[in-house]
């Protein structure tokens, strides 16, 4: 869903458009990021629950919390916040995707409001979110800084964004260009184009530009000997997520 202020890429859509019907096959075009949900949510509930002093031992941590998963594709994060309890909004410019997200959702006995829409639209509209979902988007937009500001005003006060990306260095076109598109066939070729990378410095410039206050940054790191990934603090090479406040 396109408009004249949408930082959307039409050609991005298409790409994530054709695998829709894919997104919970866990041996099919989105196994990496199925290999990598275990990290990601490790960070992801780790920072929400310190940022709104959530105890995640707690029955139902996240409950009152309002979550938006932008870019949420088929869901793969936005039914566990929705199982942690938090009222959770998954968004995707990419109208298919949104079908193959709600009958899961149902399947799963998960409330989950799922909308084919823009960040922009949804600010334009006035809302509002405790904590929002970034996860694998920035790299894909038309306009990186237009497209953060508007997940700026789409956070209350206080609120927390958690967004990762893919470096851009020699390293990250052979592991996430080379390696997983034309040699594991992870994803289709074309899947990403490394020159919409972002290295951490620029990501880091372009939240504070947007209004954020960038407070933690990890690295998602990939061991091809064990074939799991886990969080580092010092290796940002490829992967990496970054977490940051609107001040209050």
């Amino acid at each position: 869903m396109a408009d004249a202020q949408s930082t959307v890429d039409p050609s991005e859509v298409a790409k994530f458009e054709a695998m829709a019907a894919e997104w919970w096959d866990p041996t099919g075009k989105f196994k990496p990021l199925h290999m990598m949900n275990p990290v990601r949510l490790d960070y992801i509930t780790s920072q929400i629950a310190a940022e709104f002093s959530r105890d995640l031992t707690d029955n139902l941590p996240f409950k009152g919390l309002r979550i938006l998963d932008i870019g949420c594709g088929g869901g793969l994060l936005s039914e566990p916040m929705a199982r942690l309890g938090a009222e959770v909004v998954g968004a995707d410019a990419a109208e298919r995707n949104i079908p193959v997200a709600q009958v899961h959702a149902e399947q799963s006995g998960l409330k989950i409001d799922y909308r084919h829409t823009t960040a922009e639209a949804m600010a334009e509209a006035g809302e509002q979110f405790d904590a929002m979902l970034n996860m694998e988007v920035v790299e894909h937009v038309a306009s990186p800084i237009d497209y953060l500001t508007a997940c700026h005003n789409l956070l209350r006060p206080g609120g927390l964004m958690i967004a990762s990306t893919i470096n851009r260095n020699p390293k990250s076109y052979m592991v996430a260009i080379v390696g997983a598109e034309r040699v594991m066939r992870w994803l289709p070729v074309g899947t990403h184009d490394w020159r919409k990378f972002i290295t951490p410095a620029e990501l880091e410039e372009l939240i504070t530009r947007a209004g954020l206050r960038p407070v933690d940054k990890k690295g998602f790191v990939f061991n091809p000997i064990t074939w799991t990934w886990s969080i580092s603090s010092r290796d940002l090479s490829v992967n990496y997520v970054t977490a940051s406040v609107r001040p209050a």
